[in-house]
């Protein structure tokens, strides 16, 4: 019994109704934000401390606006506001925020309002006698 609870903690679940809308909308608006962040870095001239972490920011966007590999994504968020956050780059209260955001849908997971939820989420399996 013990061991059954230690490996269904490393699986997020998939709600749905009104915490998988809040955990769309925490999607959304993390997304949103590293997107914006990270095209507005691509600009003429800037050398690769600038360019690499806004690589990053978008690609982590991409995952956590789709729901798919959603820990991945909120681990890439992670080290790109980090990475932006003690170089100096940009100003601190959006980046602990966004910080905030990320470790939070990591631990709770993306919702049933994902891609993740359609590949890995639960299943109903019918049992029917012969």
């Amino acid at each position: 019994m013990q061991d059954y609870f230690y490996v269904q903690r490393l699986f997020s679940i998939f709600p749905n109704g009104w915490p998988g809308g809040g955990l769309l909308v925490l999607r959304l608006a993390a997304s949103g934000l590293l997107l914006t962040q990270g095209t507005a870095r691509f600009v003429p001239g800037a050398g690769w401390e600038g360019i690499t972490p806004a690589s990053v920011a978008i690609a982590a966007g991409l995952l956590m606006l789709t729901g798919l590999w959603t820990p991945v994504g909120c681990l890439l968020a992670v080290v790109a506001e980090s990475w932006l956050l003690f170089v100096g780059r940009i100003a601190p209260q959006p980046a602990i925020l966004l910080l905030s955001i990320s470790v939070a849908v990591a631990m709770l997971g993306p919702g049933s309002w994902s891609i993740d939820a359609v590949f890995f989420g639960r299943r109903r399996l019918d049992i029917t006698d012969r």
